[in-house]
């Protein structure tokens, strides 16, 4: 099976409606095989049948099943970790004493785009680390991804060597228990972590979030479309706290994107938050 361009042009419009993800005309391989894989398994003849299917006819089970096929999910524990230097040295504790001061002991992180937990799994260690006094506070970690497959390996947390590559050792030994074969945060990390189903171009459910001191959405919005990344991230903007900070990926920009947050230097980096 192939995909010919008008059918390739109107599936691509019709996941970048969706979800706000672009496909290139590039990508039109891996598109290709990842569909003919759901004609097969949906009995459907030809790519435009099952244009037409998902669109009147679909539950949105079926658009589900593609998208966990198409969104690539590539991280690891400890991924960029001079971003993550610098959110635990600087800004975590910019915040922390900041709210201390004022009576408040809550911190509030969003993990979007989570796929298989690594990330938000991360956070939890670094808070714990880093916290004086941590049975003091309500730290409470989001994680949210688009794809359900990977939501329930990040609940499941179970991980191979390779998602632990760039572990601290002294963090392994305090934080992981292995068994056969796989490495498995500690439960009191993973208590720190909850995890939901989330499609960033959904308005409404974008526009319940709110009160988040950090927002990590990684690596994510390379994906997206000029117009889909100033959507998302002025919902961020909306979600977050007066002070909290916002982290992209090393290749994405936030000044790219929108004057919204304010920009300054920590240490070594350059960091956005809400002013």
């Amino acid at each position: 099976m192939f995909i010919n361009n008008d059918d390739y042009i109107d599936l691509t419009a019709f996941i970048y409606k969706k979800s706000g993800i672009k496909f290139e005309d590039k990508k039109r391989y891996f598109i290709n095989k990842r569909v003919e894989k759901r004609l097969i398994e949906m009995n459907i003849d030809n790519v435009r049948d099952y244009l037409r299917f998902l669109k009147f006819k679909d539950n949105g089970d079926e658009f589900q099943s593609l998208m966990n096929l198409l969104t690539v999910n590539e991280t690891y524990f400890f991924r960029e970790f001079s971003t993550l230097e610098t959110f635990a040295e600087h800004c975590l504790q910019e915040i922390a004493e900041r709210k201390a001061a004022s009576g408040d002991k809550s911190i509030r992180i969003w993990s979007a785009g989570c796929s298989t937990g690594e990330e938000p799994y991360t956070l939890a260690i670094i808070v714990r680390e880093m916290l004086d006094n941590l049975s003091g506070w309500d730290v409470r970690i989001l994680a949210s991804d688009i794809d359900e497959n990977v939501l329930a390996k990040a609940q499941n947390a179970r991980y191979d060597d390779r998602s632990l590559k760039d572990m601290p050792d002294e963090y392994y030994s305090k934080y992981f228990i292995r068994s056969d074969g796989y490495h498995t945060p500690v439960k009191e990390v993973r208590n720190m972590v909850s995890f939901e189903h989330l499609n960033l171009m959904d308005k409404e459910a974008m526009r319940r979030k709110r009160g988040f001191d950090f927002i990590f959405c990684r690596n994510v919005l390379i994906y997206f479309d000029d117009l889909s990344r100033k959507q998302v991230v002025d919902h961020y903007y909306i979600a977050m706290n007066k002070g909290g900070y916002i982290f992209l990926g090393h290749s994405e920009s936030v000044g790219r994107i929108t004057t919204a947050f304010s920009m300054k230097r920590m240490g070594s980096s350059v960091v956005y938050y809400k002013g």
